[in-house]
């Protein structure tokens, strides 16, 4: 398919802002999603590993990492939208049209995650005491069923993403040999190493989650000593072994690209990417008792925090060469039309009533955490302000939303 039919694809209605805007947005929001997408795999794989023993730490991080993984589950579907509704802007042609040659495994996609979640809350409603070593752990099966669908939907949404950077091939698995095949029953191309990089990250993703963990716990007085230190030996071997497993598959999976676009593999974005994690892994070494003791503990989740932002970067900045230097197709071509109200109405919403929202329910889950049984926690006039003008922002946007639409349909 040549570039003057991929730019026919195009929305004739344009953007509404700079494709750049779009572009950073899907970074930023793609890496929140795979964060969470990471401690979710990462944290049920804990459970699998540890729900069966009598260890009653073993136990004890099983439950932990229960609620976690069942917490992680929402949180990246919600953080999944907004990265899916940037590249369909930006990349219309190409998303579109894969999702379109493999449509029952998108729609199947929902299906089978939907399957997933309850699968993990089905294990969780059975085991609320999990943590009890004398209570045998049941329906094992659930937990295993949940990791296995988490981990298909995840590779229905690596083949969707792979297929629109191959055009070229789109009519050969659309009407392969001549006869047109519409019911979309075929995921038609993947790269495993591509894959795999993104599923072994879940495993130093999550060891730093757990150096997080361990330090909210010494901080709230919440864990003995002994649990503390197994905990930090856990984390540390899940973030040293697998973050050199991480990166073998990121090797293979830059040693598998194109052979005209391979001196990618070299670029300032992948090895800008290598050194974070490399950062990351190191980090709990040189800080030490550090990060049991002192806030330094939340660093390592804190630089792979920052170390996924710039695998998301190379990942999006991979996609347009891919799609440039192969294909000539130039994201930063498509018409703007300039929209300043819906441009300040999304940023508004996110940095006021997102921050100051999400900012009240952290804190309030933070100091509930922290508060010892038995006793009832009660916010503090301040805390008790970020709530009350969270609620009048919402109550602001919900007035102008109904507004504006009047005034525009009055017209």
């Amino acid at each position: 398919m040549n570039s003057e039919m991929l730019y026919a694809l195009r929305d004739v209605a344009g953007v509404p802002s700079h494709p750049i805007v779009f572009l950073v947005l899907g970074v930023l929001t793609f890496a929140l999603h795979i964060a969470a997408v990471q401690v979710m795999l990462g944290g049920t794989a804990l459970v699998l590993a540890n729900a069966f023993s009598r260890n009653p730490m073993r136990r004890r991080l099983a439950a932990a990492m229960t609620t976690t993984a069942k917490i992680a589950v929402s949180v990246a579907v919600v953080l999944g939208v907004a990265p899916l509704l940037f590249v369909q802007v930006t990349y219309d042609p190409f998303w579109y049209t894969s999702n379109v040659l493999s449509a029952w495994w998108v729609v199947g996609f929902i299906v089978l995650l939907i399957a997933g979640y309850m699968a993990l809350y089905f294990f969780y409603s059975r085991n609320h005491h999990l943590d009890d070593p004398q209570h045998d752990t049941r329906s094992g099966w659930s937990l295993v069923a949940a990791l296995a669908l988490f981990l298909v939907v995840g590779f229905i949404m690596h083949v969707l993403t792979q297929q629109m950077l191959s055009p070229e091939k789109w009519m050969s698995w659309y009407a392969p040999g001549g006869v047109i095949e519409p019911r979309g029953r075929t995921l038609h191309d993947y790269n495993l190493w591509r894959f795999g990089f993104f599923i072994a990250l879940a495993a130093p993703v999550t060891g730093a989650w757990l150096f997080a963990y361990r330090r909210y716990l010494s901080a709230g007085q919440l864990a003995e000593a002994n649990y503390l230190q197994w905990v930090g030996a856990l984390a540390s071997k899940m973030l040293n072994i697998g973050g050199v497993i991480a990166l073998v598959f990121l090797g293979g999976w830059m040693a598998t690209l194109p052979a005209n676009i391979a001196g990618f593999a070299t670029s300032p974005i992948v090895l800008l990417s290598v050194a974070l994690l490399l950062l990351t892994v190191a980090l709990p070494t040189v800080l030490g008792q550090r990060t049991l003791h002192t806030s330094l503990g939340y660093a390592p989740f804190a630089l792979g925090a920052v170390a996924l932002i710039a695998v998301a970067a190379l990942r999006e900045v991979l996609r347009w060469t891919v799609l440039k230097g192969i294909h000539g197709y130039d994201v930063f071509t498509y018409p703007v039309h300039l929209d300043w109200y819906s441009n300040v109405l999304f940023f508004s919403t996110f940095a006021l009533i997102g921050g100051s929202t999400l900012a009240y329910f952290l804190t309030i889950a933070w100091k509930v955490g922290q508060t010892p049984k038995g006793q009832i926690y009660t916010p503090s006039a301040a805390i008790d302000r970020i709530g009350t003008v969270s609620m009048w922002l919402v109550g602001l946007w919900i007035v102008q939303f109904f507004v504006v639409g009047f005034v525009v349909w009055a017209q």
